[in-house]
């Protein structure tokens, strides 16, 4: 039986005066976590502004559960959004802030309070959730953006450039966030993004805006292949690991904390085993590495 979309695009345009954003764009989002990926004016924000219910299509439909968000304030209420630009008030706390948008939702008082205290330690803020958001750093406000989307327990949750402006750590923290906030919380997302490493890392499906059309779409593992590349994690005794390799005739190439070989035959990895006895390390990982998406998309990551 096929899965019922959360939001479905159905020949969605959209123009404004001579410029047209999306050109009769059909696709769906399911359960899970879906990447909405173009490089900028591919008519991302476009499309979740229609989901939104904040703009109307010149022609088609944008429809959410079934139903058109410009047409139904009930149905915009099972949808959570995390802008991407900094809208949050300065001289008010994260708890009161939080607090305040679950009354909006519809919870009691002291149902907010408790709803926003659990939904601010999801996101990983303590104590620092009674200081003034003015003193919150960049990635603490995106975890606020993101804890004010969930608290009110959407269905689905948009996302926009949600790692945007955050140090590589950062971003880790929060891509590993949004996975743990899909599987344990239940919520499905639509992350949009024009990075390729976001949505790789992340999402389990991919629509591939460019131009305002799909150019692509699908599951991310339909996308990505296994490469002859091995990559080797341990640890501890990196360098050992290196040097039982080299006794047995494998040249390893570092990158970052990983050991990288290139896998001439399938016999190799029983050599790299043999090494890894020998060299008494603690193996977190071996595996192939994956192509990632740049064939799918003309964009680049610069920005990332």
């Amino acid at each position: 039986m096929p899965e019922t979309p959360l939001l479905e695009a159905k020949g969605l345009t959209k123009r404004y005066g001579s410029t047209l954003a999306l050109d009769a764009v059909d696709f769906q989002v399911t359960a899970g976590v879906t990447g909405l990926l173009g490089p900028n004016g591919a008519g991302k924000s476009t499309a979740i502004k229609l989901f939104l219910g904040l703009l109307r299509p010149t022609e088609g439909a944008a429809e959410v559960l079934g139903e058109r968000p410009y047409e139904s304030v009930q149905v915009r209420a099972r949808l959570g959004y995390m802008p991407e630009h900094d809208c949050l008030p300065p001289a008010i706390s994260a708890s009161e802030f939080l607090g305040h948008m679950a009354e909006v939702s519809g919870l009691p008082p002291e149902h907010a309070r408790i709803r926003a205290a659990d939904v601010l330690r999801h996101v990983g803020l303590h104590e620092e959730r009674y200081r003034p958001l003015s003193e919150y750093s960049t990635g603490m406000k995106q975890r606020v953006k993101l804890a004010q989307a969930l608290v009110h327990d959407p269905v689905l949750v948009l996302l926009d450039e949600a790692t945007a402006g955050l140090d590589p750590a950062g971003r880790d923290e929060m891509l590993e966030l949004i996975r743990r906030t899909s599987r344990e919380a239940g919520i499905s997302i639509l992350l949009s993004s024009h990075l390729m490493g976001d949505v790789d890392r992340t999402c389990d499906r991919i629509i591939v805006l460019e131009g305002g059309r799909v150019v692509e779409q699908g599951d991310v593992s339909g996308f990505t292949q296994e490469t002859s590349t091995i990559v080797i994690d341990v640890d501890d005794g990196r360098d050992a690991l290196a040097a039982a390799l080299v006794k047995r005739g494998i040249e390893p190439v570092f990158e970052g904390a990983s050991i990288i070989v290139e896998l001439e035959s399938e016999e190799l990895y029983d050599t790299i085993r043999d090494a890894i006895v020998d060299a008494d390390v603690r193996l977190r990982r071996l595996a192939p590495r994956r192509g990632g998406l740049t064939d799918i998309f003309r964009g680049d990551e610069t920005h990332d």
